[in-house]
């Protein structure tokens, strides 16, 4: 038997723009518009499909109301940029372009926003993204899907296609290692539990799932074991099967690369708890404090923000 040459390991941005690529020969009403951010996987669907594709150049704003205008005539769009400019330079835009706008008209528009957390991590808070789930989750008729790594994201273009609506796609911009390779992944749940607990169920998004994935192995070494749930549909994720998940444990941790108490993951989870009449605590881990210039790694860089590995385990030792 022929064995199957192992995945290359990629980043989240060219298995996902590979997928559009690849949906872009079988289907003409797609549409892809670029505010000036490349890869070689754009170069060919320039060079592919020049009759379905626009750089707006540096202009997100007017990039959010292109798509608009192509969504309103018919085409699935995908608009791409880098994630704090594509969520915080033109929210005005995308709030009454695309949310509202998709109350009244049907339209199928895809956000691609590079660069989630701590991704550029040598470029400082201008080029990172901590305020993106708070932003994009405030609006009505927004999804968002935070991803965790290379085949969860080349999943997304073809699940994007099947529903009308706005989605934000929030990628890391590194090569991470992969996580679903070898896993099936019902992406209508919204979510996935790669682990059981005992007390405590790690429920984090984006990044955060790998530093969970290492947070449950060290705890492992000390016979604490705690649970994995990646969580990357952060609106419209599947709650009855989430309620089952969590069936037996005492404590959620919630992990987010975003600001602590700002209205992201742990707002989500404080909402859904109350809402849900759960009998669960909560502990949520974000970015504490403040904006930081600091250059550094970004395991060093997330130890200090309180979201690393032994910033974690030493919260959850403490309510052990």
């Amino acid at each position: 038997m022929t064995e199957l040459a192992p995945v290359k390991p990629r980043a989240m941005r060219d298995t996902l723009l590979q997928s559009i690529y690849e949906l872009m020969l079988q289907d003409s009403e797609i549409f892809f518009v670029s505010a000036d951010f490349g890869s070689p996987v754009i170069d060919k669907i320039r060079a592919d499909k020049p009759d379905r594709f626009i750089n707006v150049g540096i202009a997100e704003q007017n990039l959010i109301n292109v798509s608009a205008g192509l969504a309103l005539e018919g085409f699935k769009v995908f608009a791409y940029a880098i994630a704090p400019f594509i969520t915080m330079r033109c929210f005005e835009q995308i709030r009454v372009s695309l949310a509202l706008m998709s109350k009244v008209r049907p339209m199928n528009v895809n956000l691609i926003g590079v660069g989630a957390g701590y991704s550029y991590v040598v470029s400082g808070p201008t080029h990172q993204c901590y305020e993106d789930i708070t932003l994009m989750r405030s609006m009505p008729n927004m999804r968002v899907l935070s991803l965790s790594d290379q085949h969860l994201a080349s999943m997304m273009p073809a699940y994007c296609m099947r529903d009308l609506g706005v989605k934000y796609l929030r990628l890391d911009a590194q090569v991470l290692p992969m996580i679903y390779q070898d896993i099936q992944v019902d992406l209508n749940e919204g979510f996935y539990a790669h682990k059981k607990g005992v007390r405590f169920c790690l429920v984090a998004t984006g990044f955060m799932v790998h530093t969970a994935i290492k947070v449950a192995e060290a705890l492992s070494e000390l016979n604490i074991e705690v649970g994995i749930i990646d969580l990357f549909n952060l609106t419209t994720f599947d709650a009855q099967k989430f309620n089952e998940a969590l069936t037996g444990y005492k404590t959620i941790v919630s992990m987010e690369e975003a600001f602590s108490g700002r209205g992201g993951l742990d707002a989500l989870m404080f909402n859904y708890i109350a809402h849900q009449n759960l009998n669960i605590n909560l502990i949520n881990i974000g970015v504490e404090g403040d904006y930081r210039f600091e250059i550094g790694s970004r395991q060093h860089i997330h130890e200090e923000v309180g979201i690393g590995v032994k910033a974690i385990i030493k919260k959850i030792l403490s309510k052990n």
